[in-house]
Parts: C-alpha cells; structure tokens; sequence
C-alpha cells in the first residue's frame, strides 16, 4: 500500500492491462513507385533524381530492375569532399561526371517486404542508423519506407490508440504513467507531466 501526503493510505494501485497495438504491414506506409536509378548510370543524374524529388534515398537497380543498392545524398555529399576528389578540384565537374552510380553506392543495401510489420521496420531503422528502407517483392523495388514514414504512422497509431491520460497531479507525483499529453478542459497547470 502507498501512502498520501498527510498519512492516509489507499489500496494497491490497478492499471489497465496494455492494449497491444495489431501488426501494421509496412505496404500500408510505404511510397508507392519509388524513384530508382541504374547502377551505371552517371552520379551527376542521381544527384539531379535526389534534387527534383526532394528525396534522401534513391534505390539502385541493375539492368533486369533488381535491387542492389542505394545511393543517398550523403553518399553524393561524401564523394564531393573525398580527398581524391578535392586533389581535382579544379577538374571536380569533369572528374564527378566520369563516376558511374555503382562508385558510390551502398551494395549492402537492407531491405523488407511489403507484408513485414511496421514495428519491425521501424526498429531495424534504428538498429542499423538507416534513414530509408527499400521495399522489395521477388526482388524487384515496389516502395520505399522512410523514417517520415514511420514517424507519420507512429503519430497516427497513437492518436487512434490513446484512450485516456492521466495528468500529473500532487497525489501521483514521481511515479510514471504513459503519456504527458495534455489533458482537454484540464486546467493549465494540471496538464504537464513526464513521460519516464
């Protein structure tokens, strides 16, 4: 039993049991008809794909459309300041239009499947520090999951998900409890609390 300020006890406190949230297949999440480039193709029309498309991550296919990599902005960031190239740099346009895709990419690209939950996904992201996953049936690229992805889905799933808040009060101050949203109506100074 606990104890309140000012000595009177109360019973055990009673938690709802977790509601687990079902399996969310990453085809739900994922773009559709990515944007993909070939590995031989040159970098400087990568670079112009990453650029009109406002996208980070730009799977590389071979000559069948099969998945072999990916090539990111950074990848294209890093090549610009690689010591070789700053040795050229007065040649940089002419020595960065002779590199073909597959010079740069990532050929250990991870992948997932269309039917693989989200929550996996999501935490093979975080595992391996990637900002983007290709998504690939019978090898062939069909989406790509990002990490604004997840975070959208994240941000929905908890919106449908969450019932009911406590608010911290003087009574439950210090102990944990799952979310410190505020509460509607509450007063101001009743909503804030931690998420521990």
């Amino acid at each position: 039993m606990k104890t309140r300020p000012g000595g009177r006890s109360q019973g055990p406190v009673t938690r709802p049991a977790p509601r687990w949230v079902e399996p969310v297949p990453v085809r739900d999440w994922m773009k559709r008809r990515p944007v993909v480039v070939r590995a031989d193709a040159p970098v400087a029309v990568a670079a112009d794909l990453l650029r009109a498309g406002k996208i980070r991550h730009l799977p590389v296919v071979d000559r069948t459309g099969r998945l072999i990599g990916i090539v990111t902005d950074r990848d294209l960031r890093q090549l610009v300041f690689d010591p070789v190239v700053q040795e050229a740099l007065g040649e940089t346009a002419v020595a960065l239009s002779g590199l073909e895709v597959r010079e740069v990419m990532t050929w250990g690209v991870v992948s997932v499947r269309p039917d693989t939950d989200l929550r996996a996904a999501a935490r093979l992201m975080r595992e391996r520090k990637i900002g983007a996953l290709p998504v690939v049936e019978g090898g062939i690229v069909v989406g790509i999951l990002s990490e604004i992805d997840v975070l959208a889905a994240f941000e929905k799933v908890l919106g449908a998900r969450l019932t009911t808040v406590r608010p911290l009060d003087t009574a439950s101050a210090g102990e944990p409890y799952d979310y410190g949203f505020p509460v509607p109506g509450a007063a101001p100074d009743t909503n804030e609390g931690t998420v521990d």
